[in-house]
């Protein structure tokens, strides 16, 4: 009896289990959350304040991985390392590119060398996408939960649509083509959506020179820019100095923030603030 009672217990437990999937970065995990709600556990890699560029994950993380169903890639930097790895410790993990299904833009990363920008997440229009991709594989592998995830899906594109709106609106009395200035050039593809541009002050990756500190200050100058975008992933140091010679405030934001909706619209209050007369 104790052992019929064990085996019952035991497939009640294969049914409530939840299915795992790992995505490389928060704001990822948050659009599969969206959609699975309870239904999946969501591994993120890449930890919070850290950067996806050389990330390099922990023991712990590996172990879980190995109990994965999904993956879901960006097209960031560890990933090209770390991917294969992934596969050959759990041969049955699905690797899902959401970078296949958006239309990549470039930036630059040396004088006259350009690479795909990886920060696809930045933009609502490619955060529907993505959506989408994610129902799909989601319904692949737990196809008896289609119905809830595809409710969850309309409720997720139905947020994602509410925070385009709300974006527009704020930057409704910016000129197109107006300048922001960042320290790395996290925010491409939120500036293609909404018809911007933003200025990096990095130099190859690295901290300006003071020549080239120069040319910034007199183009911040030119182009009335007021704000300066930082990241906690990279140094504020010369973004500080910058601020100060040219009477503009420095706001930290992290493009890997879990809230990527929160993240872009104060993105675009603080672009907008600057316009202000």
């Amino acid at each position: 009896m104790s052992r019929v009672f064990g085996l019952v217990l035991l497939f009640g437990w294969f049914l409530s289990a939840k299915i795992i999937v790992a995505s490389s970065i928060a704001p990822v995990s948050s659009l599969i959350k969206d959609i699975a709600k309870d239904k999946v556990e969501v591994i993120t890699v890449v930890e919070a304040g850290k950067s996806p560029h050389t990330y390099e994950p922990k023991v712990s993380l590996m172990k879980k991985i190995e109990k994965a169903k999904l993956y879901f890639g960006v097209g960031v930097e560890f990933e090209r390392a770390w991917l294969d790895r992934f596969k050959s410790q759990n041969p049955n993990l699905k690797v899902i590119h959401l970078e296949d299904n958006v239309t990549k833009i470039l930036m630059m990363v040396k004088r006259r060398v350009a690479k795909e920008d990886p920060h696809i997440w930045l933009s609502p229009s490619n955060m529907k996408i993505m959506a989408k991709v994610i129902l799909d594989s989601l319904k692949r592998v737990d196809s008896k939960n289609s119905p809830f995830y595809e409710k969850n899906y309309k409720k997720a594109v139905e947020k994602i649509t509410k925070t385009d709106k709300e974006i527009r609106k704020i930057l409704a009395k910016v000129p197109k083509r107006a300048k922001f200035m960042v320290f790395h050039p996290s925010w491409g593809y939120f500036a293609k959506e909404y018809h911007l541009m933003q200025v990096p002050i990095e130099i190859e990756g690295k901290e300006p020179k003071p020549a080239q500190l120069i040319k910034l200050i007199k183009l911040a100058k030119k182009e009335n820019i007021k704000t300066i975008i930082t990241e906690p992933e990279f140094s504020s140091k010369s973004a500080k100095v910058l601020a100060k010679e040219i009477g503009a405030k420095v706001v930290k934001l992290s493009p890997l923030a879990p809230d990527w909706q929160e993240t872009i619209l104060k993105l675009a209050k603080t672009i907008a603030e600057g316009f202000e007369s």
